[in-house]
């Protein structure tokens, strides 16, 4: 039954329901930003005791009168390298629900005078003997040249943050061959069940911080998996962190004697899983060669002892050559490794090398290339540091046939002169966190390409990876870093930092822990200028384009696929495998067009109609053109050079040609590049 109620009393009653509604989704909708609150950077409980941070003054939020956001960038740390390694190299954690003096221990092993420090000893040299004690103490630890002693307390990364930083990448970072010879460990050494562990452990240390400031979502501490939510986290005045692996067998990708122990499967589902874990970015080798790629060495003792790893890990020493281009990389070098030699089986010597061959023979295998083009698929982004110059070129190649702006130099270990190839692509570049000295020379050595690209410039502090950092100029330099000092925004005043007995000073101590960010960012104003300041300021921004570039990518469409294709001639002697045109275009890089042995040759595509072509791309087998030129006609019979070259090298290259109307497109060969004749896995051609 309908009961028609008065026009008042129905006013009265929607008026009721609106309320309603209206107390409804205060309770059940979002809840405002813990930025809005006063005081909304100062947590509402900490752990007893902890280390202070010693920042006052509201964290900026929001972005410039351009739209660009503000703040630092540090490309590439490793906050849970503890749990990596078999989980004894690095000593301490980032973070405990029990506060500083759990977190900070050493290992038990460093116990009683750190006479078993035997990674100290590797890295450092000496004997290894520290106090092991920490809080309250803190006497020989952390500090910039002790590698094996937690420096990612999260206090420290609080206090960078509150100078200005507003991005931090983690790189989730283990070695299965380290882990396996070094003495001391609690866990497995499978490298993607530390890889799982890290993640899980890096979204834990979101919800300790969640819990001290309210509840989640309340931190300043927010792992992003794109590059709108890194926006949002920014306008918030929050630090971004992105989640990135390195490596050195990713999904088991090893090679022993050469050979590959992966497949493409292993990579799909590799890769399918750190993208659900929320990685967004990755390297593909790290230290040893493996199924993917050469690495670029390192030198000195540390280089013989990797080399070492090396055989331990794949059955062979890294292979030297001679440069075929002006980059290069790391001399090796023939300095002894005692320590770590002792770990050779009996008879096995690290091979001398010669001082002018500086280029790893090793390059991006096609299981290397099947990974970069599954990254590019899931629209990752690349880390091309600690790739051989061979594989760096050939990975270029890869990302600048599609376009693919994704790639990135984090701290300083792509040889400098692919530079500007990488700015060209809308790739992002930062240096090693290095002496204010030696990072300013760097940082002006390539102002003028940040100039010309309008990029910006990040740190990569690489803290617990190992490397050292940023020492101290010494109590007496002439211009040291005076305390307090405001933050790059102006909106933040930073002292001293003081950690239960220890107070830290960066003209004494360097750069000991991460919590010192702000004092190196103070020293390079001081030793290096505002410019260089200024430009790794606007370091956050460059990184985030680059991001959101490769999110936005659409792979081109090859309008060569499947076409007719012919030829000037095809090898004919060989009863077994077949060298048709139409190999070219067939999608197949294992099968492939080669010609008679002569130069004037020719591959001719007919792309069905007449269609716009602006890029063509070549994947050359062994047998590539030194001079060649791609041809465009509308009819077969009429033909304009759109692009040419006398310096082909071979590998994968691309031409890109003011846009023009083509039905058929022609690769005409001049001269061969060597003693064979010309042979083509794959030609895409492109609109775009």
């Amino acid at each position: 039954m309908n009961i028609v109620q008065p026009p008042r009393r129905r006013l009265r009653s929607l008026s009721v329901v609106l309320l309603l509604f209206t107390a409804m989704s205060l309770m059940l909708g979002p809840m405002p930003s813990s930025a809005a609150e006063p005081n909304w950077w100062d947590p509402t409980a900490r752990p007893t005791p902890d280390a202070q941070i010693d920042v006052t003054g509201e964290p900026f939020k929001g972005t410039d009168a351009q739209g660009n956001v503000r703040g630092f960038v540090d490309a590439h740390d490793h906050i849970m390298a503890n749990e990596g390694f078999g989980g004894r190299l690095i000593c301490g954690k980032p973070f405990s629900e029990q506060g500083v003096a759990d977190a900070l221990k050493d290992c038990p092993e460093h116990y009683p005078d750190g006479s078993l420090a035997i990674f100290d000893m590797i890295t450092k040299g000496g004997d290894g003997r520290h106090d092991p004690v920490g809080w309250p103490t803190f006497k020989d630890w952390p500090a910039h040249d002790s590698l094996t002693h937690q420096q990612n307390y999260y206090a420290g990364i609080e206090r960078a943050w509150r100078g200005g930083q507003r991005i931090l990448v983690n790189d989730l970072v283990t070695n299965g061959v380290i882990c396996s010879v070094y003495f001391f460990k609690d866990r497995s050494c499978d490298e993607m069940t530390a890889i799982r562990l890290e993640a899980k452990k890096s979204y834990d240390m979101q919800a300790f911080i969640d819990k001290m400031y309210g509840g989640p979502g309340k931190g300043w501490f927010r792992i992003v998996t794109d590059s709108a939510q890194a926006r949002e986290v920014i306008k918030q005045g929050k630090l971004a962190v992105v989640l990135g692996v390195e490596t050195s067998e990713p999904f088991g990708c090893k090679q022993i004697l050469d050979v590959a122990q992966c497949s493409k499967a292993d990579i799909d589902r590799g890769l399918d899983e750190l993208k659900n874990l929320g990685v967004s970015s990755m390297f593909l080798c790290h230290k040893f060669d493996n199924a993917l790629c050469g690495v670029r060495f390192d030198s000195g003792a540390l280089g013989t002892a990797i080399n070492v790893g090396q055989f331990l890990s794949t059955g062979t020493y890294w292979k030297t050559e001679n440069c075929r281009g002006p980059q290069h990389d790391n001399p090796i070098g023939n300095a002894p490794a005692p320590e770590a030699e002792k770990r050779l089986p009996e008879g096995e010597k690290v091979p001398s090398y010669a001082s002018g061959a500086q280029c790893n023979t090793r390059g991006l295998t096609d299981l290397g290339a099947y990974a970069v083009r599954g990254m590019m698929k899931r629209h990752m982004m690349l880390e091309l540091d600690h790739m051989s110059v061979k594989a760096a070129g050939q990975a270029f190649d890869i990302l600048e046939s599609e376009s693919y702006p994704g790639a990135i130099s984090s701290h300083s270990w792509m040889d400098a002169g692919w530079t500007e190839r990488l700015y060209k692509l809308g790739g992002f570049a930062a240096s090693y966190m290095s002496g204010s000295e030696g990072f300013s020379a760097e940082a002006r050595g390539k102002e003028a390409l940040r100039v010309k690209y309008h990029v910006g410039l990040g740190y990569g502090t690489d803290m617990n990876g190992v490397g050292g950092w940023p020492g101290p100029r010494g109590a007496d330099t002439p211009n040291p870093v005076k305390y307090p000092f405001r933050s790059t925004d102006g909106g933040s005043v930073i002292d001293k930092q003081t950690t239960g007995e220890r107070t830290w000073d960066f003209n004494t101590d360097g750069a000991a822990h991460y919590g010192m960010v702000p004092d190196w960012i103070e020293d390079i104003r001081i030793v290096g200028g505002q410019k260089v300041v200024d430009d790794l300021f606007s370091g956050a921004e460059s990184y985030l384009r680059t991001w959101g570039r490769a999110e936005k990518h659409t792979l081109g469409k090859n309008l060569a696929s499947g076409a007719a294709a012919s030829a000037s001639s095809s090898e004919w002697w060989n009863p077994i495998e077949n060298f048709a045109p139409g190999k070219a275009v067939d999608g197949d890089t294992g099968t492939r067009w080669a010609s008679e042995w002569s130069n004037d040759q020719w591959l001719r595509i007919d792309l069905g109609s007449t269609k716009p072509v602006s890029r063509v791309t070549l994947d050359w087998e062994a047998a590539y053109a030194k001079s060649y030129r791609i041809e465009l006609s509308e009819d077969g019979t009429n033909w304009k050079t759109a692009w040419s070259t006398d310096a082909g090298d071979g590998g994968l290259d691309t031409a890109r040609f003011a846009s023009a109307q083509a039905r058929y497109v022609r690769v005409k060969g001049l001269e061969r590049g060597t003693q064979w004749g010309y042979s083509l896995r794959e030609v895409g051609v492109f609109a775009d």
